[in-house]
């Protein structure tokens, strides 16, 4: 994804800069594909499974977070107004019911993000769907909008860590991206990354 942005990807300014972007991205890999995105890649595996615990407890506070070392939320102010722990507090008596269910017949489903609501922070991964077909789980996912060099690997280890609560063989993941992008103060590092060299990626906020 990465790859196709750099090489095929148009440009476009928003408040935070300028960014190379692709529309209408899908994104669909196996657990194979994510042992090796996790595996081969610095990711920050205790802080983003720190961090999806709050967001299952409904913590709204960001001086929460950085008492587990995320401090990506600081510029939100003190409190996460309708972001992510809204909705993510919902998850765990979904599980709860999926376990229970186990319904191939079933669409179970976790909405992130109402209209017309205040919010500091629209939630950029929108919606999450369950699905078991003959006994493993399907995950989909559509993200309205995707830092493919910060954020898409974060919601990836995510949905990794949220199909591991669920009692079914994960058989895939698949991300629908309305707009996937990488920031123009990443890009160099991005070609770095897909050239073998370690880099570490700025973030935009």
């Amino acid at each position: 994804m990465l790859g196709k942005i750099v090489a095929k990807g148009k440009l476009q300014e928003n408040k935070k800069g300028y960014i190379k972007y692709l529309l209408n991205q899908k994104l669909e890999l196996k657990p194979g594909d994510l042992l090796e995105i996790f595996e081969g890649h610095s990711i920050a595996r205790r802080k983003l499974n720190a961090e999806l615990d709050l967001f299952q407890k409904g913590e709204r506070l960001t001086e929460k977070y950085r008492e587990i070392g995320v401090t990506w939320w600081d510029y939100c102010g003190p409190i996460l107004v309708n972001s992510y722990p809204t909705y993510f507090e919902q998850l765990p008596d979904l599980i709860k019911r999926i376990n229970k269910e186990k319904r191939s017949s079933k669409n179970y489903v976790l909405f992130l993000g109402r209209t017309d609501v205040e919010s500091n922070q629209q939630p950029c991964l929108s919606l999450i769907q369950f699905q078991i077909d003959k006994g493993r789980l399907v995950i989909s996912a559509y993200q309205r909008s995707s830092d493919a060099s910060l954020g898409l690997p974060a919601d990836l280890y995510h949905l990794y860590l949220i199909s591991t609560q669920i009692h079914c063989k994960l058989k895939s993941i698949t991300l629908f991206i309305g707009n996937v992008h990488i920031y123009e103060n990443n890009l160099e590092n991005t070609t770095k990354l897909l050239e073998g060299e370690p880099v570490r990626f700025q973030l935009n906020v």
